[in-house]
């Protein structure tokens, strides 16, 4: 599959939300929590270290500030996600915090939650519905995505031949991972995606796939890849096949910092997954005791930052130190 279009002297850019920190603080009556002291995070799987970083996050910052904290996976499965919520809200829980299963297959267990009177702060991935958490602190996957395509530009010299592995498709990051991704490199002429497989986010589908490609297209130079498990796969896959390949990514994750320290991959996107987490626990906590989160808005795009090997020395846990 290929995806080409002429080369601009200018990249396009699409203009997204305000960056400016924000949260609803709407009109109708606060929220008052379930009851109980519990703020629950409700992630994807823990064995993805982003999602483990967030629930630890939470977990951190909602206990310093005396809640009882419950750390729950969905898996991403909307079912066992629904199941958990109800599970927060038999328990009373004071808030939840929530990195979904799915933007749009989530609005429901959410209201759901709200019409419990519990407050969820959703981040991460955003809902695709305003009004019904009090806010959302989203990765803003496209300028993520975008900074790591002009590494990956420069790194490929313009030019060759490159595969990508998409995350699970029915997800917004993963379409708008892919877009940032391509609305810079199919700006050049010479650089040519000859392979798109979807991976589903996972390390070991994305080595096989990989190494599939690889035995059709030994001449591949490059690999975009949706998150940095991913990347680790076709970064396994390429060394096996005694591949050198420049190899992009998004997450910041410790595991792909190694691998960019050890010339395994080339950049990753670091996404705030502790202060997202963190600051949506001060916002539950704000909101239980005045009635307002105290931002103007209820969505905020929360920008990453490129990590190469110049300064992936300094990321620890998705932090980078100064």
């Amino acid at each position: 599959m290929q995806r080409r279009c002429r080369r601009r002297k200018k990249r396009r850019q699409l203009p997204p939300e305000s960056a400016e920190e924000s949260a609803t603080e709407g009109t109708e009556e606060a929220l008052k929590g379930g009851g109980s002291n519990i703020i629950y995070v409700i992630t994807a799987s823990f064995a993805t270290p982003m999602f483990e970083t967030e629930a630890n996050a939470v977990k951190e910052t909602a206990e310093a500030l005396g809640y009882e904290v419950k750390q729950v996976s969905h898996d991403d499965d909307l079912t066992v996600q629904a199941e958990v919520i109800d599970t927060a809200i038999a328990d009373g829980a004071a808030g939840i915090v929530l990195d979904n299963a799915g933007a749009e297959g989530s609005v429901a267990a959410v209201q759901k939650a709200r019409d419990a009177g519990i407050p969820t702060v959703i981040i991460d991935r955003e809902l695709a519905s305003d009004g019904v958490a009090i806010a959302q602190l989203v990765s803003n996957n496209y300028q993520g995505a975008q900074a790591v395509a002009e590494i990956f530009v420069e790194a490929m010299g313009e030019k060759g031949k490159y595969a990508e592995l998409l995350g699970k498709e029915t997800e917004t990051a993963c379409t708008v991972r892919s877009q940032g991704f391509h609305d810079v490199i199919d700006q050049y002429d010479e650089l040519e995606m000859v392979a798109q497989e979807t991976a589903n986010w996972e390390q070991t589908t994305a080595y096989e796939k990989m190494g599939t490609i690889l035995q059709a297209n030994p001449d591949i130079t490059g690999v975009v890849c949706g998150n940095d498990p991913m990347a680790l796969g076709a970064a396994a896959a390429c060394k096996e096949a005694g591949i050198k390949a420049v190899i992009i990514s998004v997450d910041g994750s410790n595991e792909a910092r190694d691998a960019i320290l050890a010339g395994e991959m080339t950049a990753t996107a670091m996404q705030e997954a502790s202060i997202m987490a963190s600051k949506a626990v001060n916002i539950i906590d704000k909101y239980l005791k005045e009635g307002a989160t105290g931002y103007d808005d209820e969505k905020v795009l929360i920008d990453c930052t490129a990590i190469t090997a110049d300064n992936a020395d300094k990321l620890n846990n998705f932090v980078l130190s100064e």
